[in-house]
């Protein structure tokens, strides 16, 4: 018996939240010249994130191109009288309104957080297409309707999330690829030492031999690198995305000479070069020199980046940012860095698993001006590159101005009164401190132990693992990451070790005192730090969980995960006090005693089993914990009833006037949204060959998918 698909999941609602990334103050501080660097690269950074929707799906392009051009060619308020006019609903335009707003958000048809998908509020694409025929451009809009108007709607089986063919749909790869293709062309690019953060994969057959191709992200397109293995070709190309990279690095060419310093220009050209040849080698250089630009004003990083969208767990998604330095928070986080080693001491494994020097990074709270991708985060530790993480360094950023407008309005559901209420008055405070400690003392701790290609290794033969007695048997080989060995499951664990060492180290005085929390406020904060993740993990985690599927987003999969430990600690609890509801409650009194073991033991487990590249037992334990059986599964219900939508932010443009870089912001509204989209890629007399652009490739790749 076939499934029924509830329709509402995959709907934005008609009074979807925005709101406003406030950036005014902090862009005025800036320098004339420090403006026309933030807006080349921001530019540079919305040029890139049109890659970002040819990533998500294979109609996530042309629809960026129909909604685009439509919103181009009439202002919301004229489309709305004119709809009314013609007999449609104020409901109707809005529901055509939010669904463009929340596909250039998400940049594509697809959430960026969960992976699930996004269809028109409307009953059919027939009344659907009736509404767009109406405006005086639709003769322009009707041929890309026409190629994409199953696919819009279209909830089967494989369409309603990101993932591996059958059971999802994907644009990193081909739909003929299989989980076991994935490893085999992964272990043979291993062997070859390359890298795939800017790749995709492709399979053809012919003639009884398999041809692998491995397409290299790029401007210029090479001959490509062919190596006949038996029955299996691998092919290397160069090229894709050309148009798109090229412009990017054009944008970038442009930002060069108003640079602070050679470290950044350096730093640019790297990056430049690696775009437009597609030399992974390029980006990291670019990230070395990134990583010694200490606190500039204007901070920024650019690329393929993050890899949680591919279900391989290996190919990264296409994200830039732009944003000035908070100057009061960053002295906190500066504090905290100064600190880090003695706070890295009461982590709950010996020096033998830590580095063996702490790379004192760059941490900097940020007011963003520009964050394109799928998604705005609220913290980032970077870069992702395992070999300058380990023994370069990296920086840490807080996204200062999206934490606040993140809990703009929040309701919440599961939590008595008392707790509720503690929540959104200490809610911002404990996050601020909770993206510290994650991104600083969670991602940027602990040790990989390497086997080299002469057999040495980074550590002592008779190391003992803490968790066995016995001596260890497992490391990372020559070429193996973190990413490469751990998969599909690296995103998750990794957020999950990030998010416990936060909890755990929310309880040391010293810690709190550096963020100005003491005493009965410094218990509040760490309360509700703790309170904070359980109920976005067990009262909001079940959202992101689908029969079949399984967990659709890293960070939901990762707070479930912690609240299951502290509900077997006895720590945390959750009651059912009537049909249609849930409680959860923290025993405030077992933090730090039956809280504070059970998650110090589960960190330690997390952090042998990632040092020592053992993916089989962190499989057997995060799956076990990460696991949706009764109670769950029938909770899950109660939860999706009280589902709340994500908020969209409404981001700033930059455009110069008579030699001035201006900044133009946007009502937090759908219609601010709307204009902010249309006007970000007006100030390019080639919008028109944007378009093309992203409809070719879509035609180009419209086979493999």
């Amino acid at each position: 018996m076939a499934q029924t698909v509830d329709k509402n999941q995959y709907v934005l609602p008609l009074d979807q939240p925005f709101v406003r990334l406030e950036i005014e103050s902090a862009f005025n501080g800036l320098s004339d010249q420090e403006k026309r660097y933030a807006h080349y690269i921001s530019k540079a950074s919305w040029i890139g994130s049109l890659i970002t929707f040819l990533q998500t799906s294979p109609e996530s392009g042309p629809i960026f191109v129909l909604l685009h051009k439509l919103f181009s060619s009439i202002k919301v308020e004229e489309f709305t009288k004119l709809a009314l006019q013609a007999e449609f609903s104020q409901d109707e335009v809005k529901a055509l309104c939010v669904y463009a707003a929340g596909v250039f958000a998400n940049a594509g048809n697809y959430k960026g957080f969960g992976d699930t998908k996004i269809i028109p509020n409307f009953e059919n694409a027939g009344r659907f297409e009736e509404l767009l025929s109406i405006v005086p451009c639709w003769s322009e809009l009707e041929p890309i309707w026409n190629g994409i108007k199953n696919s819009i709607f279209d909830l089967s089986p494989g369409k309603t999330c990101l993932g591996f063919s059958p059971q999802g749909i994907t644009t990193y790869l081909s739909k003929n690829i299989t989980p076991e293709d994935a490893t085999k062309v992964q272990d043979w690019l291993k062997s070859k030492k390359i890298d795939c953060y800017n790749t995709r994969l492709f399979k053809t057959e012919q003639n009884g031999k398999i041809e692998y191709e491995i397409r290299l992200a790029s401007q210029k397109t090479m001959e490509p690198r062919i190596f006949d293995e038996g029955n299996v070709i691998y092919k290397i190309t160069h090229g894709d995305y050309g148009p798109l990279m090229g412009m990017v690095a054009d944008n970038l060419e442009l930002a060069i000479q108003y640079a602070a310093n050679d470290t950044e220009k350096n730093m640019l050209k790297s990056y430049i070069s690696s775009f437009r040849t597609g030399s992974l080698d390029d980006h990291k250089t670019g990230s070395r020199f990134w990583i010694q630009d200490k606190g500039p004003a204007v901070e920024t990083y650019i690329g393929f980046i993050e890899t949680y969208r591919d279900p391989a767990g290996v190919r990264a998604e296409f994200e830039g940012f732009v944003a000035a330095v908070n100057r009061e928070m960053s002295a906190k986080f500066t504090k905290l860095v100064s600190n880090a080693e003695s706070f890295l001491h009461l982590l709950p494994w010996s020096k033998d698993f830590e580095k063996d020097k702490f790379l004192m990074p760059d941490f900097t709270s940020l007011d963003v001006l520009t964050f394109a991708g799928s998604g705005i985060p609220a913290g980032i530790n970077i870069p992702n590159y395992d070999e300058i993480r380990q023994t370069e360094g990296f920086k840490n950023v807080s996204l200062g101005n999206v934490i606040p407008a993140s809990y703009q309005q929040s309701v919440t559901p599961f939590l008595t009164k008392e707790d509720a209420d503690l929540l959104q008055k200490w809610r911002v405070p404990a996050f601020e401190l909770q993206v510290g400690l994650h991104e600083l003392l969670g991602h940027g701790s602990g040790k990989l132990l390497y086997k080299n290609a002469d057999g040495t290794t980074n550590y002592p033969s008779t190391l003992l693992d803490p968790l066995t007695g016995q001596i260890l048997t497992s490391c990372y080989e020559p070429g193996d990451t973190y990413d490469t060995r751990f998969g599909p499951l690296s995103s998750s664990y990794e957020e999950c070790r990030a998010e416990a060492v936060g909890l755990y180290l929310s309880l040391e005085p010293e810690v709190l005192k550096i963020f100005g929390h003491e005493g009965d406020q410094a218990e509040e904060i760490t309360y509700v730090n703790w309170l904070a993740l359980i109920w976005a993990g067990a009262g909001r985690g079940l959202e992101l969980w689908e029969p079949g599927r399984g967990w659709l987003q890293a960070h939901a999969q990762a707070r479930y995960v912690l609240s299951r430990v502290l509900i077997q600690a006895g720590v945390v609890q959750i009651t059912q006090p009537s049909e249609g509801d849930l409680l959860i409650t923290l025993d405030r009194s077992a933090i730090r005693g039956a809280g504070r073991c059970a998650i110090g033991q589960f960190l330690l487990q997390l952090q042998i089993y990632k040092a020592t590249g053992n993916i089989e037992a962190a499989q057997k334990l995060y799956n076990h914990y990460s696991e949706v059986n009764e109670p769950w599964l029938s909770w899950r219900s109660i939860v999706l009833a009280k589902k709340q939508p994500r908020k969209i932010f409404v981001q700033a443009n930059t455009e110069i006037e008579k030699e001035q870089v201006k900044l133009k912001e946007y009502p937090a509204s759908v219609n601010g949204l709307l204009t902010s989209w249309v006007e970000r890629f007006m100030w390019s007399l080639n919008v028109d060959y944007i378009y093309e652009v992203l409809l070719e490739q879509s035609r180009t790749d419209a086979d493999f998918f």
